[in-house]
């Protein structure tokens, strides 16, 4: 019975997957016709104006697939896209991982509805999993469609809007299956420096890296408490005791990052309330996952003279062996 329930699981999700994807395809605009239409909201119209000219500086400026991706806009009637419901067991920091046939294994699952989501997050919350759900909004097809500007990317400002589809460009152009941190290591790196001569490029002076520098500060926090974690769920205590340690190892997280903050960044409060909400192992998951390499993927860029062809050149070398050796080459590289 329970191999026929998870068969039908798998069944309703790729049948969403495709009803959500398909429903983006069909309902695609281009974005030059909307520009050219007198009837276009003029905010609109500035934002796709902005989106299509980031568009065309990746492909040539930064080496990106020169596609139809970016040059059509769907507007959706909701915040986000996506939404990713991540798992782990209630005394593990590694996730409950899903494996598809174009991705490979990914420490998620995407539902293009939050209902679905909440429900596949009770069916794992119901087994006894650490469970979080996160609305996303933007995401790749690796290039099998042309994926377009979304409405639910529009409010971001004029940096995250055009770094944001550079980082999915990178996507498309190379992808290691199954590897997330590498994956998103490079199109990350690929964003940070896309940015930086997209900035340059419109006379704009380099971002002064502050907000960089807090979210820096506030992931390295969150690593060492999954790292605290980690250590306390393989020291083979018993079930009692896990969960008074994870407990104490949470409530010990707060305080130290109160003193950070307040050492700090006295006057921001951005991630008060995400340190304010119930804490589990599951929301520690994406982080780290974004730039574990990129200092890596920054030596490459410089040791090929910061040149586009010659950095993805290595990084193709290195999508394409094995995840070990991959890891090792990389690891050398780090500072």
């Amino acid at each position: 019975m329970s191999l026929v329930l998870c068969a039908c699981s798998g069944l309703r999700y790729y049948a969403q997957a495709v009803h959500g994807q398909g429903e983006l395809v069909l309902r695609r605009q281009p974005v030059r016709k909307l520009l050219q239409d007198p009837s276009t909201d003029p905010k609109l119209a500035a934002r796709l104006s902005l989106a299509l000219a980031a568009r065309g500086f990746a492909s040539r400026h930064l080496g990106l697939p020169d596609n139809r991706s970016y040059t059509t806009y769907v507007a959706l009637r909701r915040s986000y896209v996506v939404w990713n419901v991540f798992a782990t067991p209630r005394y593990s920091v590694d996730a409950v991982r899903h494996c598809f046939p174009v991705a490979g294994c990914v420490a998620y699952r995407g539902w293009f509805s939050e209902a679905a989501a909440k429900a596949d997050a009770a069916r794992l919350r119901s087994a006894g999993d650490d469970v979080w759900v996160g609305g996303v909004p933007a995401y790749s097809t690796l290039g099998w469609f042309a994926d377009p500007i979304l409405s639910t990317m529009l409010g971001w400002d004029d940096d995250e809007l055009a770094s944001t589809i550079f980082h999915e460009l990178a996507h498309q152009l190379i992808y290691a299956k199954g590897d997330t941190a590498f994956n998103e290591s490079f199109a990350t790196f690929v964003q940070t420096e896309g940015l930086r001569e997209w900035r340059a490029s419109r006379g704009l002076s380099p971002d002064d890296g502050r907000a960089q520098a807090m979210d820096d500060g506030f992931t390295k926090l969150v690593l060492d408490l999954r790292d605290r974690l980690q250590e306390l769920y393989a020291s083979g205590a018993d079930t009692e005791a896990m969960e008074a340690g994870k407990q104490r190892e949470i409530a010990a997280f707060r305080q130290r990052y109160a003193q950070w903050r307040d050492a700090n960044w006295p006057n921001e409060h951005n991630y008060d309330a995400w340190v304010a909400r119930p804490i589990n192992n599951a929301q520690l998951l994406p982080f780290g996952l974004y730039d574990q390499w990129t200092p890596a993927f920054d030596a490459i860029f410089r040791k090929g003279g910061s040149q586009w062809p010659a950095f993805y050149a290595r990084v193709r070398e290195l999508a394409s062996e094995p995840k070990a050796a991959r890891d090792a080459a990389l690891k050398a590289l780090l500072p």
